[in-house]
């Protein structure tokens, strides 16, 4: 039978519980317990004497207990056979966590749904040492962080995932804002975890949240920051989004058309009426006036000057605002609307394109033509 005289153990912090090698002992042996720590005995799996932080003579007075059950007698060297656990008290900071698959959340503002993550560490300090080796320890030799953050992985996961999924759905916060609620989301999971770690003995310190993520290549993510980019670009220069759609038609019709009737009809094909007309005539320097549909008479082809929106005689041939020549605006029936508009590129009533031009040639060609009669270019698909 070995004998052994010093029992001790000199670890790392990130050690909770750690079984000395051996088991056999006598009565003169020294059991060397450190201010951190506290040293559980175990006999026939039976927890028996805890000896907090000091230096003790394993004698008959200092194991009550254990004597009880191998009948040490008083006085002598008596060996006798016995498990010690060494329990570590210090604070363990720094255990990490993180979610292992991401939640999928529903933002609340921006209506998409999100991959979300969550990241960060926590303390824990063994405060009842004989319950934590008897419900959580059991007979392993060494009991750890990875060892600890694998037990309660399945806990950590269903309180994280169930309380910032709920953030989002019941405060209506949007992923954007998140990470300023970061401090609260932490204590709040804190309080309810700190129950399950009491079941095991343990406490609790703190608990924190370092950082709530989406993946940088999610393709949702992705299409957020682009829109949120053009809005804040949007805001800096001074429009909206409505305002952005009608210039880019415009910029469109300029190259293709090269004339105002090409501007006017383009704006008139994305239904702006009088307020369209307003952002035109911003926009261009009052280069053509604002247009009101509801008051134009439908049967009625009055002239106006392509060039500066001048409104003329019947039978003017040139602006006497510009010196323009006049187009004749005669009417045609729109296919579309079935509405009489006077003859152009586009239906004043309903912005249906009457007229396209050949991009080889440039001439200008019914609308729905398959061929070019000018050059015999192919149309279309």
């Amino acid at each position: 039978m070995a004998i052994f005289e010093v029992i001790k153990y000199e670890g790392d912090n990130s050690t909770f519980v750690w079984k000395h090698p051996a088991e056999d002992f006598n009565t003169k042996s020294q059991l060397i317990v450190h201010e951190t720590q506290e040293a559980l005995l175990f006999k026939n799996g039976i927890a028996l004497d805890l000896f907090p932080a000091g230096r003790y003579t394993l004698d008959t007075q200092n194991i009550p207990l254990l004597r009880k059950f191998v009948n040490l007698p008083f006085g002598g060297v008596s060996p006798f056979h016995c498990e010690v656990y060494f329990i570590n008290k210090v604070v363990s900071m720094d255990v990490l966590w993180g979610t292992s698959s991401p939640i999928p959340i529903k933002d609340a503002v921006y209506d998409i749904i999100l991959p979300v993550g969550a990241n960060g560490q926590f303390a824990v300090q063994i405060e009842d040492s004989r319950k934590f080796i008897t419900t959580m320890v059991g007979t392993v030799r060494e009991f750890n962080q990875v060892t600890l953050t694998n037990a309660f992985r399945g806990i950590l996961m269903m309180k994280i995932k169930d309380y910032i999924a709920n953030q989002f759905v019941k405060e209506k916060i949007t992923f954007l804002e998140i990470n300023a609620h970061i401090e609260s989301i932490s204590q709040a999971i804190q309080e309810k975890l700190s129950a399950e770690f009491a079941r095991y003995g343990i406490r609790l310190v703190n608990f924190n949240v370092n950082a709530i993520f989406v993946p940088e290549n999610d393709p949702s993510y992705l299409r957020l920051k682009a829109a949120l980019a053009r809005k804040a670009e949007m805001n800096i220069v001074g429009y909206n989004y409505q305002q952005e759609r009608t210039f880019d038609v415009l910029e469109g019709a300029a190259k293709n058309e090269g004339t105002g009737a090409g501007v006017m009809g383009a704006g008139m094909g994305l239904g702006m009426g009088a307020n369209l007309g307003s952002v035109i005539s911003t926009a261009f320097g009052g280069a053509i006036a604002s247009i009101d549909v509801k008051e134009t008479a439908p049967q009625k082809a009055e002239r106006v000057c392509r060039k500066c929106g001048a409104k003329l005689p019947e039978n003017a041939k040139f602006c006497f605002e510009c010196g323009e020549r006049v187009i004749n605006n005669e009417t045609v029936l729109c296919p579309n609307c079935k509405e009489q508009t006077p003859k152009g590129k586009f239906c004043l009533h309903c912005g249906h394109r009457l007229t396209i031009t050949c991009p080889q040639c440039g001439a200008s060609l019914t609308s729905g033509a398959k061929f070019c009669p000018e050059c015999g270019e192919r149309l279309g698909n």
